[in-house]
């Protein structure tokens, strides 16, 4: 077996754990849901746990997404036309992640530091958070 089959193969790899991680998300998003409903949770705040965990499965599913092109690129195919549709590709997928993560939290990724500790979820709970 080639160095170039074996790098290929772990792609696919990496990328079938990327589409298992999206529907893993899936999965998870509406059992939470179910289990919302039987809770006795509003019908509104069972929409945003849905949305929100099948949110944080689509993102770490494409960061899977994204280092399988990455590795298929780089290993496989090193040429200049892969290289630009490899980036081409991130910045989509990029663009993606960042609208997912406004959409999650609210605010935008570098703005979390702006935010005072109290205004944290963790601070809300009580709990803290050690480095």
């Amino acid at each position: 077996m080639s160095f170039e089959q074996t790098m290929d193969d772990i792609a696919r790899g990496v990328e079938i754990l990327g589409v298992a991680t999206v529907l893993v998300g899936l999965v998870a998003s509406l059992a939470s849901g179910v289990l919302g409903l039987l809770g006795g949770e509003g019908a509104w705040s069972v929409y945003r746990t849905i949305r929100a965990v099948f949110a944080r499965g689509i993102l770490l599913g494409l960061e899977f997404l994204v280092a399988a092109d990455i590795i298929r690129t780089v290993a496989v195919q090193p040429s200049l036309e892969n290289v630009a549709v490899l980036g081409l590709i991130i910045v989509v997928r990029t663009f993606l992640s960042f609208s997912l993560e406004v959409e999650l939290d609210g605010r935008w990724p570098w703005a979390r530091a702006a935010v005072a500790p109290a205004a944290t979820p963790e601070a809300q709970s009580g709990r803290q958070i050690h480095d």
